[in-house]
């Protein structure tokens, strides 16, 4: 293999080992229906449709792997000095190219087969995600044909000096971290997927309607008592198959995790323990970093890392792959600390105290409270009244329950609002059930949107939203005043709002009137 590729570089293949891992996989899948055919035969009295399912089953595995070695036969790509180049299809040829100076990712997945037989499957990406053709996908090269694409693609000049503090490896996982998985909010939807799924197999055997009646026989003719002793121990029980579900999850994801920078201004990420995963991500392409506190981490005083990049979206062939995530849930001094690494920062921005926004702001959030609260209250009073009282039941505990609820939720989001300029940061805070605080480099901010709605107007405050070509597009300062939110903009990028802003002239001292 050569070290170097140049303008006369050959056309290279995919691995030959990719035949076996294909061919591995479609007998996983020929054997769940072929194995009781197979076992029929020697049973004494075989099914008449055994040799049917075993003949399916050969053509599969044959026919899938058929298809593999003509898919192997007819991709190639080669890399020169100026573009790497991507030919395959039979019937349909494609033939796709890249210029080297954009691609701005080359990232590496490699699932427990592919790893055991050496292979990965390579994304090569120039950092836009509109479309495909920005993306080009190797499917499979060996792990070490797929390590020298990642280190020559992204090979760059080292533009600045060496720096020991920033450089290298910058987190690791540490396994203490675990303890914040189980406060996500995939528990919950892990314990529901798993009463769904109880349904689903029991639907396959046709006992779904016999496992319905068998739980709410369980109910009948007991005491209320008891039936909400019953129904707090089914939701105890889903809780605890959601937390088993959430620590494999995160187990999976983050095991073996490492973040670090290497020479030419590049981060890496690497985790995984059945599928191993490597994100790359160019500094360049950095605009800065948001940390995401969802309620229950926040609660364990925890937080996550993710970069704010241009170019950044979820891999389509990996669900479990956000390849923003930069740090897990981890300690919220250590998530401030990883943050000014990344960024280069002598003091965290994401730690920096913020400006706090006028009390129209908690009133705003207050006033839209009793609405979510009261309102559905409402409606189900006045259907109450109409159809039947078991809904004015509903309806006072619907507003027992919920605006009490959505007054403390807003009074925390009042709380959390914030903005402020850190170093080369321009900060800003929102966020209730999930409280995000984002460092923006003010060097990324191309323009400002200044939004008043009329009762804002009356409020007198504004929304305002730095637009970066990075991330979300736009990070917003929700609900400041109109001069605070107005002087924090020309303060943070001097010189991108001033030419719209006009002074208010300074009223003149009253004088004392002559007798």
């Amino acid at each position: 293999m050569s070290t170097s590729p140049g303008p006369d570089q050959e056309w290279r293949r995919l691995a030959p080992r990719t035949l076996l891992a294909g061919a591995v996989v479609l007998c996983g899948v020929a054997a769940g229906p072929a194995l009781p055919a197979f076992l029929s035969l020697f049973s004494g009295s075989p099914h008449a449709w055994s040799a049917w399912v075993l003949t399916g089953a050969v053509l599969l595995v044959g026919g899938g792997s058929l298809a593999d070695w003509i898919r192997l036969r007819r991709t190639r790509y080669r890399v020169d000095a100026d573009r790497v180049d991507l030919h395959t299809g039979l019937l349909v040829v494609k033939r796709r190219s890249l210029a080297r100076d954009r691609i701005r990712s080359v990232d590496l997945t490699a699932d427990p087969l592919q790893r055991v037989l050496g292979l990965v499957k390579v994304r090569i990406g120039t950092g836009e995600h509109h479309d495909h053709e920005s993306t080009l996908k190797l499917d499979l090269v060996t792990r070490a044909e797929g390590e020298h694409l990642r280190r020559t693609l992204l090979a760059r000049p080292a533009d600045a000096p060496a720096d020991p503090a920033h450089d290298g490896v910058l987190a690791t996982l540490d396994p203490r971290w675990i303890r914040y998985a189980p406060v996500s909010f995939v528990t919950p939807l892990l314990g529901g997927a798993a009463a769904g799924a109880v349904l689903q197999v029991s639907d396959w055997f046709g006992a779904q309607e016999q496992v319905i009646h068998w739980t709410l026989n369980r109910f009948e003719g007991v005491s209320p008592t008891w039936m909400i002793a019953g129904l707090v121990l089914l939701a105890a029980l889903a809780t605890a198959v959601g937390t088993l579900g959430a620590l494999g999850l995160w187990i999976e994801m983050w095991a073996n995790y490492r973040l670090e920078r290497e020479p030419g201004g590049t981060l890496r990420v690497r985790r995984g323990l059945f599928t191993a995963r490597s994100v790359t991500l160019e500094e360049k392409r950095l605009r800065g970093v948001a940390l995401v506190e969802p309620l229950g981490v926040r609660l364990l005083r925890g937080a996550r890392v993710d970069a704010v990049a241009t170019g950044l979206a979820k891999d389509d062939d990996d669900k479990h792959a956000d390849l923003k995530n930069l740090l897990p849930p981890a300690p919220r001094a250590v998530a401030h600390r990883i943050g000014a690494r990344i960024l280069r920062e002598a003091e965290p921005p994401t730690a920096a105290p913020l400006a706090a926004h006028p009390k129209a702001a908690r009133t705003r959030r207050l006033r839209r409270a009793l609405w979510a609260g009261l309102g559905p209250a409402a409606l189900l009073a006045a259907l109450g009244a109409w159809l039947t009282p078991v809904l004015l039941y509903l309806a006072a505990g619907a507003a027992l329950v919920l605006t009490p609820l959505a007054l403390l939720l807003a009074g925390d989001a009042s709380r959390n609002l914030g903005h402020g300029v850190s170093g080369a940061c321009l900060v800003t805070r929102s966020g209730a059930l999930r409280r995000t605080t984002v460092a923006l480099q003010r060097t990324g901010v191309i323009g400002w949107t200044v939004q008043q709605s009329w009762f804002q107007r009356r409020a007198g405050v504004l929304t305002l939203r730095a637009t970066t070509a990075a991330g979300e597009g736009a990070y917003a300062v929700y609900d400041a005043g109109v001069s605070q939110g107005l002087g924090f903009a020309a303060e943070a990028v001097p010189d991108l709002l001033a030419p719209f802003l006009e002074p208010v002239p300074e009223k003149p001292e009253a004088r004392p009137t002559e007798r």
